[in-house]
């Protein structure tokens, strides 16, 4: 099964959340990173950088 950005928002989301429950002090990077990937792979579905 090839990993398609559809897979990519929950296994980014499920690592963050881990990442905040074991280093609380982590918060602010892990939103920061999340929502950079996130809106990044939001953009690649309207504009395809990467097929």
């Amino acid at each position: 099964m090839p990993l398609t950005t559809e897979h990519l928002s929950p296994i980014v989301a499920l690592i963050a959340g881990i990442l905040v429950l074991i280093l609380p002090s982590l918060l602010n990077y892990v939103v920061a990173i999340y929502l950079i990937v996130i809106g990044l792979i939001g953009l690649n579905g309207i504009y395809h950088f990467v097929n």
